[in-house]
């Protein structure tokens, strides 16, 4: 009797939780070898008890109640890994398995702009982390690419970045005009927008259906981040020489309130470029609430304001004459420098995120996003004088060789009176001495011209007129996101998920006058008309009461761009046998139109709203892995989809008027990729043939082009030509091919030191003769109706593209010692990389006489295919080293680190240009192109020379 009562008694003084359900979650903590990692922080969210994990890598949480539960782990000179598991009645102990971190000391300072996870998979799991080998984690051949390759303008299968899908917090960040993500926006932010989740190339992705350039997602949840505080300090010879950043994370505390607030700062008084400065500011917010087991919101807020000046591309005899750091657009006011090119912007967003955990199977998370503000762009413009830039043709040597010796030329502001050889001995002494007089604008003297202006009245308004001026070209955006993402497990291998987006987008876009150089305003009107368009008002908003404008007035342009987009993605992965299937589709529409905010004298339809162009998209996307084993697959990428075309693309002049590409139609690609991938502790290996057609493209491009042939006619029947002209470019029914093969490999001699290698071989060309087109304002409205004429064929078929290297290679080691420092180099090797080829000269109107309409005498095929050969760089090499050590005192982490990219220096290394087609007739581009210095040679990118970046970061 007493035995029984003393067996009552005991369970009486047990807590009331012991007679619920109550069950002990565990699991182990290895690296990417195998190896336990010990003291790893696991921070189970809503539970203020943290746990640590012991020698061997085991943790343990007990007395764990039925329900949803998410850990986050956290380990210096580790990955950040947050995981997701639930708890029912029948369970006592749940094993979680092994858990494996990735290293991320190569990775200390990049941020979403760069891909830059280092998890790659070693094959030992599930369906779901082989279907995820090349998707969630990067393969050792991206990682390679972005990390070696990526800083020399290097484009893995020479796919243009505006072919991919960047997503922040549920909701696309492509902008709708162009096509083209502004990183600016969150600019500094590095330790909130790290190790995104990525789909490379066209492979299929959970989040969204993407192109062939690869999905980038990141969620920023507040309580996702390492608890404490983070600082970061930054030098660095690049655009900017110092960065400096703060971030505090709370964790979730018992009220299932979490909190993250960051701050940064990127700032150079004058960069690597000469002439140039950088001053930006980032800021976010996020607060995260749990609400229940099932269900949390959270809030973002994102700001980067910045203002920075950019560097100019110069001609070979610029570079020969100063080097790869001239810069054109600065020179002296008042003994201090001044640039004319100068960004500014501050586009904020704000962002709120459901996260619905239905039932066991299925989960709803929902995005809202709104962002809005100002991107603006300043540039020096003049009217009825000469150019001002230093490296304008008539202002440097080349320009005075090419004359008669004994001509008479004005040089200088004030226009001395000089024979062309004593004017061309004079700027060749300037410019290899560097006076900044002649080398670099003079902002005295426009100063001066202007105020030497004579008080006139124009339109009813008197002062003097400026001939020089600063304007800013503005984008005044609207953005408005809404999309959700479905998912629901039907079981253990297959899975259903759908995403739902929708994006409004709103930009005005104008001319805005920003700095009148000392005069008291300027004139809204085309100074061109007076010879193109004689007899007509010349006036960019016809009908306005004040021509004259002032410093804040809107000038030469306004108008509104207008697009709304939706798209539904519905996708399934599934597991059979020994393949992992993913297979993604596509139903898109996009209605697209232009407003036009000025009367354009030129064209009727520059005023006012114009039609809605709408476009259907379709895709489908594949992906298939067979498991040889656990450590080798093959695997199969496909993908066939259509693209709408974007409003830049679409509107071929929309300053001006509402005109649209003639024969526009969506782009349509074909993408397909097949891979051997091994994935083991001492070897990882990715060897790919890929193969990318492109159909249906439309290009618009914008130059200055001399020798056209324009007629114009006033009223009266009067016949003007105009041989010289700002002109648009259109080419429509581009077809390209983009085909090649990849090696990335990564190979552990002993567990401290690994070999890493890269081969990429591609060859990127156009596959047809695209129609091609011009339109300018110097004629406006042809003689056929409409704002401009076909000028036929271009015949760059077979031509390479340009914009990146089509051969790269790379070879390198790493060493990670023991005691938490590491030491790697590598050489990068890059060839086959050309301009791209300029459309107008290699049509039939380049070889045809205006005269008699026929192609010019004595021009022969073979001197035709000298002087339009292709304009292919020169290779280079570099070397790369970066090395860092790592300190645990007390409660402090500390990490230091340091790369130095290009250490010899090499600065011959062309990253990118264009040619220049001022000479759109053969007799002047002949002439041009056999002088010993061409006026007009294409304009190029230079390589930076040596840079380093040296990164200091605590933690506590």
């Amino acid at each position: 009797m007493i035995k029984k009562l003393s067996l009552v008694s005991l369970f009486t003084l047990l807590p009331a939780s012991y007679y619920f359900a109550q069950t002990t979650v565990f699991a182990y903590l290895k690296d990417a070898d195998g190896k336990p990692i010990e003291r790893a922080e696991v921070d189970l969210k809503g539970n203020e008890n943290d746990v640590t994990a012991d020698k061997i890598g085991y943790f343990q949480f007990v007395d764990l109640q039925p329900g949803h539960y998410q850990i986050v782990i956290t380990k210096s000179n580790y990955e950040t890994k947050v995981m997701e598991f639930d708890v029912t009645h029948d369970e006592k102990r749940k094993d979680l398995g092994i858990i494996t971190l990735y290293s991320n000391l190569t990775n200390v300072d990049q941020g979403l702009a760069i891909i830059d996870s280092d998890n790659d998979d070693d094959g030992s799991g599930s369906q779901t982390s082989t279907v995820g080998l090349l998707q969630s984690s990067q393969d050792v051949f991206s990682r390679i690419a972005a990390f070696d390759l990526g800083f020399y303008w290097f484009r893995p299968r020479g796919i243009d970045g505006r072919m991919g899908e960047t997503m922040l917090n549920g909701v696309s960040m492509i902008k709708s005009d162009n096509g083209n993500v502004d990183f600016g926006n969150w600019g500094g932010l590095n330790e909130v927008t790290r190790y995104p989740e990525i789909s490379a190339n066209h492979s299929p992705s959970e989040y969204a259906f993407g192109g062939n350039s690869s999905v980038i997602y990141k969620n920023t949840k507040a309580s996702e981040y390492r608890k404490g505080f983070q600082f970061t300090q930054s030098l660095t010879n690049r655009n900017y020489r110092n960065r400096t950043s703060l971030r505090y994370s709370s964790g979730m505390n018992k009220n299932g309130w979490a909190f993250t607030v960051m701050g940064a700062r990127r700032w150079a008084e004058e960069g690597i470029q000469e002439g140039t400065f950088y001053d930006a500011y980032g800021a976010y917010l996020g607060i995260e609430k749990k609400f229940n087991d099932k269900h949390s919101m959270t809030f973002n807020f994102i700001g980067a304001p910045y203002r920075r000046s950019t560097a100019s591309p110069s001609t070979q005899e610029v570079y020969d004459y100063r080097g790869v750091h001239y810069n054109s657009y600065w020179g002296y006011q008042d003994g201090k420098q001044r640039s004319e090119r100068v960004r500014k912007g501050f586009q904020p967003i704000f962002q709120i995120q459901d996260f619905w955990k239905i039932d066991k199977k299925s989960s709803l998370w929902t995005s809202v996003s709104y962002q809005f503000g100002k991107d603006r762009g300043s540039r020096l413009d003049w009217q009825n004088v000469q150019n001002p830039s230093p490296t304008y043709y008539r202002n440097l040597p080349s320009y005075y060789d090419s004359l008669d010796p004994n001509a008479s030329v004005a040089v200088g502001p004030g226009g001395t009176m000089t024979t062309a050889q004593d004017a061309y001995q004079t700027s060749l002494a300037a410019w290899t001495s560097g006076d900044p007089g002649i080398t670099q604008l003079n902002w005295d003297a426009l100063y001066k011209r202007n105020g030497q202006q004579a008080a006139g009245t124009y339109y009813g308004q008197t002062g003097r007129r400026a001939l020089y001026y600063l304007v800013d070209d503005v984008s005044n955006d609207k953005i408005f996101n809404a999309a959700t993402h479905f998912i629901h497990n039907f079981n253990d291998t297959t899975k259903f998920l759908l995403n739902v987006s929708y994006q409004n987008y709103k930009s005005e876009q104008y001319r805005e006058v920003k700095d009148l150089l000392g005069a008291d305003f300027v004139l809204n009107r085309d100074p061109f008309a007076a010879t193109n368009q004689p007899g007509k008002s010349g006036l960019f908003n016809d009908g306005e009461e004040n021509v004259t404008k002032k410093v804040g007035d809107r000038m030469t342009y306004d108008y509104i761009f207008r697009r709304q987009e939706v798209k539904v993605n519905p996708g399934l992965k599934f597991a059979t046998g020994k393949f992992d299937v993913f297979v993604s589709a596509l139903a898109g529409y996009s209605t697209s139109s232009r407003e036009g905010l000025f009367n354009h004298y030129l064209y009727k339809d520059s005023k006012g709203k114009g039609q809605d162009y709408n476009y259907w998209n379709y895709g489908l996307k594949g992906q298939v892995i067979y498991k040889l084993n656990g450590r080798n697959f093959l695997v199969y990428n496909g993908a066939y989809y259509s693209q709408a075309p974007y409003l830049e693309d679409l509107f071929i002049n929309p300053r001006v008027n509402g005109s649209v590409a003639p024969n526009i139609q969506n782009m349509v690609i074909n993408a397909n990729d097949i891979s051997y991938v091994i994935s083991s502790p001492f070897l990882k290996l990715r060897l790919t043939g890929y193969l990318v057609n492109t159909s249906n493209e439309t290009t618009v491009q914008r130059f200055f082009a001399d020798g056209i042939q324009l007629s114009n006619s006033d009223d009266q029947g009067n016949e003007t030509i105009v041989q010289s002209a700002f002109v648009t470019q259109v080419m429509t029914d581009v077809k390209r091919r983009n085909m090649g093969a990849e090696l990335g490999l990564d190979v552990k001699i002993i567990p401290t030191l690994s070999l890493q290698g890269l081969v990429s071989l591609g060859q990127f060309t156009y596959e047809n003769d695209p129609v091609t087109y011009f339109a300018s304002d110097a004629s406006g409205i042809f003689s056929n109706g409409l704002s401009y004429m076909n000028l036929g064929k271009a015949y760059i078929k077979n031509y390479r593209q340009g914009g990146t290297p089509q051969q790269a290679y790379s070879l390198g080691f790493r060493y990670n010692s023991p005691k938490y420092w590491w030491f790697g180099a590598n050489w990068n090797y890059f060839d086959d990389n050309h301009l791209d080829p300029s459309a107008l000269i290699r049509t039939e109107s380049f070889v045809q006489n205006n005269v008699s309409s026929t192609p010019y005498i004595n021009l022969s095929e073979s001197e035709l295919r000298r002087v339009l050969q292709p304009n292919k760089l020169p290779s280079s090499f570099f070397i790369n080293a970066n090395a860092g050590k790592s300190w645990v005192i007390g409660k402090y982490y500390v990490l230091l680190s340091a790369s130095v990219n290009n250490i010899l220096n090499n600065k011959r290394y062309i990253t990118g240009g264009f040619e220049q087609t001022r000479n759109a007739k053969f007799p002047d581009f002949v002439q041009d192109t056999d002088r010993e210095f061409t006026l007009f040679g294409p304009k190029y990118w230079y390589t930076q020379g040596r840079s380093y970046f040296i990164n200091l970061q605590l933690r506590f």
